[in-house]
């Protein structure tokens, strides 16, 4: 598929991966992207996973047109990008492997047994000429890898972003970027939101068309609006001005007592949403608390401590350098009631947390006094 003249989408979509790193759910499949530019010399950037290999060759043979590659530059070594690379270079011997110090030591790692006959060592800012088309290459360590690059080409003013800007889904698969892209920003980059910022700095004055990630689709209307989104997620700012309520619920009492609560928002047109953490995706309920600047979290007591799917949800929070919020908290026992503590006290890491000061405490079922609570509770989390 043409890009712009000169440069080509060579990626494939795959349907076969159910989990992405093992942990994040793909009901409708992953893309995995690579590029080639067809200049005086050819580059081609990144490669696939290993079981695409053969449909990801024959894509890239179909642009060469019997041509043979010059450069094949590596961004990113995580092996769904990478994994190709031997059956790559079995094909095209004397293709020069262009990355940094770390993306070198990377691939001795995942490829022991081969040798690279050809490569160019890259340092920050250094620029590659394939005729008339220009590449510079900005480093992106923990973005979200430590030897992440990424390519501008001034000719074409084409950010080859590596992982950043990517989404979940496969390329043929319709949906809307920012809810996917969310969930794969906050899941795998989130932790690293002052090195993204960092990097967002070094394009500060670049003009660019055209977003052409490792995941998801080319980005090329209002470019602004995509890096105005990563800006705010990784400055740890809401998005969206409303409600997040995150549950468990053992017997649906505390279950009762967070539909109270989300009737009495929406029927004053507050943006709320409510999940059931035991019922739903975690890492999906994690990038919706980044997404909201208030968070109400409701836990029965258990065994001591809250439910495990409520122990998860904060531990995934703190993992991903939750912060800047205000937090409400509800409980529920039937004896020695200590869910809010805990709750508490999983988050004392979080940074600039503001927590309100009443705790709704159910005493086994929500009575006309909890429900009067709530309904005051919506109030506060109204203003």
């Amino acid at each position: 598929m043409k890009i712009v003249d000169d440069v080509y989408y060579i990626g494939v979509n795959d349907y076969k991966l159910d989990l992405f790193e093992g942990q994040y759910p793909l009901p409708h499949g992953m893309a995995y992207n690579s590029y080639v530019i067809i200049d005086e010399k050819i580059a081609v950037f990144d490669t696939v996973e290993h079981n695409f290999a053969s449909e990801w060759l024959a894509n890239l043979a179909k642009v060469l047109n019997g041509k043979k590659p010059d450069y094949l530059i590596i961004h990113h070594m995580e092996p769904d990008h990478s994994s190709s690379i031997d059956e790559f270079l079995e094909k095209y011997p004397d293709t020069c492997i262009v990355g940094n110090s770390k993306v070198f030591q990377m691939l001795s790692q995942f490829f022991p047994e081969f040798t690279v006959k050809n490569k160019l060592e890259i340092k920050e800012k250094d620029n590659l000429s394939l005729g008339k088309t220009s590449l510079t290459f900005f480093f992106a360590p923990m973005v979200h890898w430590p030897e992440v690059t990424m390519t501008y080409d001034a000719t074409h003013k084409i950010l080859f972003s590596a992982d950043a800007f990517g989404k979940f889904g496969a390329l043929d698969f319709q949906d809307d970027w920012v809810e996917e892209a969310r969930r794969y920003y906050i899941g795998i980059v989130g932790k690293y939101g002052k090195q993204v910022q960092a990097t967002l700095k070094k394009f500060e004055g670049l003009e660019i068309k055209y977003i052409c990630s490792l995941h998801g689709p080319i980005l090329s209307d209002n470019i602004e609006s995509y890096l105005n989104y990563y800006n705010i997620w990784s400055s740890y700012n809401a998005e969206t001005n409303g409600v997040l309520i995150a549950y468990t619920s053992m017997y649906g009492h505390t279950k009762e007592a967070c539909e109270i609560l989300y009737e009495e928002l929406k029927k004053n047109n507050c943006q709320v949403e409510m999940y059931d953490l035991a019922r739903t995706d975690v890492f999906q309920v994690i990038a919706k608390a980044f997404q909201y600047d208030k968070l109400v979290l409701a836990s029965p007591t258990y065994n001591t401590e809250v439910l495990p799917f409520m122990n998860t949800f904060l531990n995934g929070l703190l993992s991903r350098n939750f912060q800047n919020r205000k937090v409400a908290l509800i409980e529920n026992g039937s004896w020695a009631i200590s869910a809010a503590k805990k709750m508490k006290e999983i988050l004392a890491n979080a940074v600039g947390l503001e927590f309100y000061e009443k705790v709704i405490t159910i005493k086994s079922k929500v009575t006309k006094e909890n429900h009067n609570d709530l309904q005051e509770l919506a109030k506060e989390l109204m203003n």
